[in-house]
C-alpha cells in the first residue's frame, strides 16, 4: 500500500485515457457501489473517493485495504459496462 498520509490507503488501476475519462465522470455512483460491496462482505475498509492521474485510477481508501477489498475493487471495475476490458492495463497495490 502506499500512504499518503497516516489514514489514506490507495489501490491503483491503470487502464487508457479513454476508460480513466468514463470512470471518472461517475466517480460518486462508483464509490457508492464498491463502498456497497464492502457493506455487503462487512467490510469495514471505505472508500474516500476516486481521482485520475495520468492514465490511471487511484482509490483511496480510509484505511489499509486487505486482499479481499482489492478483490471486490478488481470485480467492480471488471464489471462496468462502459469500461472496455481490453484497456485495463492492471489493478495493484502501489
Amino acid at each position: 500500500m502506499m500512504t499518503k498520509g497516516l489514514s489514506r490507503k490507495q489501490i491503483i488501476i491503470l487502464m487508457g485515457l479513454n476508460n480513466v475519462e468514463r470512470v471518472i465522470t461517475q466517480s460518486n455512483t462508483h464509490i457508492a457501489n464498491i463502498n456497497r460491496w464492502f457493506k455487503n462482505i462487512k467490510s469495514k475498509t471505505l472508500v474516500n473517493f476516486i481521482y485520475s492521474d495520468n492514465k490511471r485510477i487511484v482509490v483511496t481508501t480510509h484505511k489499509v485495504a486487505t486482499s479481499l477489498d482489492f478483490n471486490i475493487v478488481e470485480k467492480y471495475i471488471k464489471k462496468l459496462n462502459n469500461v472496455d476490458l481490453s484497456n485495463i492495463m492492471s489493478l495493484r497495490l502501489p
